[in-house]
């Protein structure tokens, strides 16, 4: 009897929110974090500005934690919604720790279009630091209602100023990734340049508020201390995650099925061992196995081929030492760069036929060659035997 297996549960990032214009909002567990913090850090300082508050301080300190929830939430639905004008897709987006972010499906982009789709986030932000200008200047408002709209104004405006410098992770890196794009032709070179603005960005932030006043004798509070760290933190990691990205799509054009495979040689499924050694010429060719619709199935394994003793080979059948390809295994010698990175990342295993235009077998590709392209490091080998293929 057939044992069920019980499905591995799948892990949430967050709490489903609903969706804003058709698109999926999530509030990333991570949030409460920040929001913690604000009412830890924050509250203390409300009260102490304003003693008739007394515990109502912390009530306003969470509200403004919900106030920042709101104004992120603002500039990712804007981001989102602009990307729709050119037809990209939105998966989702995410309320963290950090503010948010959107991601998007597949798509294809442009320096102008990647420019619009990211100021307006900012934009967005400016709009509501001006709109609750305007209701603070012109209507008159409780105490804890006017602290609260100015908290949003600010907020909202120094969210869009900080998004707008020039390095990624933030939104005015894709100005930056977008004029190195259009002037060079690369949006690799475009990326690893907006990276290392960010990089400087977070080298500024280090010295202004936390060098700055050391050199100057005075001690740093805890909370700009705290706040420092983790933007910086976060700020640091997306920009060395941009330069990796921007590396490794410049090498794209490095990763072609037919300049990375290994000399290879299609045999029937119905060919013997004997065949295989002819053809394989000792070992300078692979051998590539294809069954009776011609389509590459197995590869001779080279160790298993050697063990045959010769009197044997021409009555052991080429199956007998070959290991079996993933199914759909083999690709057009033509194939390269992004095109070719998509199709491999969907078929299992680690060897891939290559093939010529008339279904022929040229080569023979394995996953470490790709992978040594894309990263520019040599792979180490797999001490797995050949058969066991992913």
């Amino acid at each position: 009897m057939a044992v069920a297996e019980t499905p591995t549960p799948v892990r949430r990032e967050g709490i489903p929110l609903g969706r804003i214009a058709g698109v999926p909002v999530v509030l990333a567990y991570s949030w409460f974090i920040i929001a913690a913090f604000t009412v830890i850090v924050y509250g203390p300082v409300l009260g102490r500005s304003n003693p008739a508050l007394g515990t109502t301080a912390y009530i306003i300190a969470f509200a403004y934690a919900v106030l920042l929830l709101i104004s992120v939430l603002v500039h990712e639905l804007a981001h989102a919604l602009t990307a729709r004008i050119y037809g990209w897709p939105t998966q989702k987006i995410v309320l963290n720790l950090w503010g948010g972010h959107t991601q998007f499906e597949s798509f294809t982009a442009s320096p102008g279009r990647s420019v619009l789709v990211a100021l307006a986030g900012p934009a967005a932000n400016f709009v509501l630091a001006g709109g609750a200008w305007l209701l603070l200047t012109s209507v008159p408002l409780g105490s804890v209602a006017d602290i609260l709209i100015n908290i949003f104004m600010w907020a909202n405006f120094l969210i869009a100023v900080f998004n707008v410098l020039p390095g990624l992770p933030l939104d005015g890196g894709r100005l930056v990734e977008s004029a190195v794009w259009k002037a060079t032709g690369s949006q690799a070179k475009g990326t690893i340049a907006a990276g290392w603005g960010g990089r400087i960005i977070v080298i500024a932030l280090a010295y202004w508020f936390l060098l700055r006043p050391l050199l100057a004798g005075e001690e740093p509070e805890f909370s700009l201390v705290m706040i420092t760290v983790l933007v910086g933190g976060f700020l640091w990691m997306g920009a060395s995650a941009s330069i990796q990205q921007g590396t490794l799509r410049s090498r794209l054009p490095l990763v072609s099925a037919q300049a990375l495979a290994s000399p290879a040689v299609g045999l029937p499924a119905t060919a013997t061992v004997q065949d295989a050694v002819r053809y394989g010429a000792a070992g300078q060719n692979s051998v590539v196995v294809y069954g009776p619709d011609g389509r590459p199935q197995a590869v001779v394994d080279a160790t298993a081929l050697a063990a045959v003793p010769p009197a044997a080979a021409p009555s052991t059948a080429i199956t007998a030492v070959s290991f079996a390809l993933a199914p759909g295994a083999y690709v057009p010698e033509w194939a390269k760069g992004q095109e070719l990175i998509t199709f491999l990342s969907q078929v299992a295993g680690r060897h891939y036929a290559v093939i010529d235009h008339d279904g022929r077998v040229t080569g023979l590709l394995s996953q470490e060659a790709v992978l040594a392209a894309i990263t520019g490091k040599r792979q180490r080998p797999d001490r797995r035997p050949q058969g066991q293929n992913r």
